[in-house]
Formats: structure tokens, C-alpha cells, sequence
């Protein structure tokens, strides 16, 4: 091979070599950039939740109430509360299954935008999609890739099933998100039954 081929082989190895490392780094920066924005992504839900004022008569109420014997089954329901205090689903968490069950007197249109578009189409679907570039990259098994489904019948929502929903963090995003979706459709188009 004569000197100036060298030179230019050298130059393209030289070039690929430089390419890698800022291919590299690229991708490095959009993993940190992607973690930053789901961190706002869970503030802003967050944020967006009204508190519950509840009278200061009502509090002292509750505190002076006797408190009911509570069977096993029954703890591990989560009430999801309008912002003036009208429970309108139950979450339930039982062995990486997470459900919601809308109450049984209120009529929730199962293709809302809130439920479709967010609690679905940016939730669900990106947690899945992860999932599944996990489950190819081989940090996780296939079968623990987050699954999901929603009973309807009528076009009323009946349940929200997920399962595989991984982590306490994961969960508590998934929880917040679902409140945030189920207020947002009990405001818009909730419609109690006769």
C-alpha cells in the first residue's frame, strides 16, 4: 500500500473513531435529557391537581369518629377523590396488578381525550414502549413488559387494568396519573345514573 493510502486510511479510522465517541456521547446526553424530561413531566401532573380544602368542622369530625374495624380486603383500596371530596373510582394494587374501577352510579366515557389521549397515549403507551426497548436490550424479560386493558361496555368505562407496572416510583407516577386523568373526566363528562 503506498504512503498517501495509508495516510487516508489512517484519516478514515481516525474519522470513524471520532464518530463513535460523539455518537456516544449524543446518545448519553438524550438518555440524561429524556430522565429530565419525565422528571418535569411527573412535576407538572402533580402540580396540576387541585388540593382538597376540607372545613376545619369536617376534620374534627373525622378525628373524633370511631374508626371501623377494616377487613384485609378492603386496605388495599385506594379511593380516587374529586377536589371537593366525591370518591369516583378505586384503585387496587395486588401483586404487580394495578386496577381502577370507576363508582358504580357514574357514567365515564371510555374514549374521553383524557383517558385516550393522556392516561393511555403519553402513560401507558411510553411505559410500554420502554418496556419493550428494555425487554430487546435485555434489561428485563419479555414477560415483564407493562401491560394493559380497559373494559368498556357501551362505550362507558368499566376498569382499567395494568399489570407489570414495575417499580414503587413507576407506581406512584402511575397513581397520580390516573387521578389526574379520572378528576379531569369527572369535571368534563361524568354523568351520575338516575
Amino acid at each position: 500500500m503506498s504512503e498517501p493510502d495509508q495516510q487516508s486510511t489512517r484519516k478514515l479510522a481516525d474519522l470513524k473513531s471520532f464518530l463513535e465517541k460523539k455518537i456516544k456521547q449524543n446518545e448519553e446526553e438524550l438518555a440524561s435529557l429524556q430522565s429530565y424530561l419525565e422528571v418535569v413531566d411527573t412535576m407538572l401532573a402533580e402540580r396540576s391537581f387541585r388540593k382538597v380544602e376540607i372545613p376545619t368542622s369536617q376534620i374534627e369530625r373525622i378525628r373524633t369518629a370511631s374508626v371501623p374495624s377494616v377487613s384485609a380486603a378492603t386496605t388495599s383500596a385506594i379511593p380516587v377523590m374529586t377536589n371537593d371530596g366525591l370518591r369516583i373510582a378505586s384503585m387496587r394494587v395486588e401483586q404487580g396488578k394495578l386496577s381502577v374501577t370507576p363508582e358504580p352510579n357514574l357514567r365515564l366515557d371510555s374514549n374521553s381525550p383524557p383517558l385516550r389521549s393522556f392516561l393511555i397515549g403519553k402513560v401507558l403507551d411510553s411505559m410500554q414502549a420502554k418496556d419493550k426497548e428494555a425487554a430487546v436490550s435485555g434489561a428485563i424479560q419479555p414477560e415483564a413488559i407493562l401491560s394493559y386493558s380497559v373494559e368498556q361496555d357501551g362505550g362507558m368505562l368499566k376498569s382499567i387494568t395494568i399489570e407489570n407496572y414495575g417499580d414503587e416510583r413507576r407506581l406512584l407516577e402511575l397513581k397520580n396519573a390516573i387521578r389526574w386523568t379520572f378528576r379531569r373526566m369527572y369535571e368534563k363528562i361524568a354523568k351520575p345514573l338516575s
